[in-house]
């Protein structure tokens, strides 16, 4: 389970005196356990694999976000900062697809599911979503779906 490996590695953080790593760990623990609260509020399980894997994404969406206005504001040492965090929630992400990648995905989802226009790009990103969940970057991939779809 991803939080097993979380919290492994936030032990392991710890006794290596990793102080900027431990810090991203323990604020990875603290979304999740917001979010498993709120779940819990609404009475639905605490977040699944999956659903740990879009928050993170989202971690990496928001310090992306962050570094760019640092840098835009000549701050580069927090936006390094914001890098650096990154690179470690990114390690519990799975490895995302090159751009040819996720054309190439996109195409055989395309052909599969027998899609014709762009009514169909709904089914086609759900198709995607359920495939590829955290290994695409849905925000590019949804213009080069609506791209393939005009094509066809």
């Amino acid at each position: 389970m991803l939080r097993d490996d979380i919290n492994a590695a936030l032990k392991e953080a710890l006794k290596a005196q990793d102080k900027k790593r431990t810090g991203t760990l323990r604020l990875i623990n603290a979304a999740l356990k917001d979010r498993d609260i709120e779940q819990r509020g609404h009475g639905k399980d605490p977040l699944n694999d999956d659903e740990l894997r879009a928050l993170l994404a989202k971690m990496v969406k928001q310090r992306e976000e962050s570094a760019k206005i640092y840098d835009e504001g000549g701050r580069p040492e927090l936006a390094a900062q914001e890098r650096e965090e990154i690179t470690y929630i990114q390690a519990f992400l799975p490895k995302q697809l090159s751009e040819a990648d996720t054309r190439a995905a996109i195409a055989a989802v395309i052909a599969e599911i027998e899609a014709k226009g762009i009514k169909d790009m709904g089914r086609t990103m759900a198709v995607l979503k359920e495939r590829h969940a955290g290994a695409l970057d849905f925000g590019k991939a949804s213009g080069w779906v609506k791209e393939a779809l005009t094509a066809a």
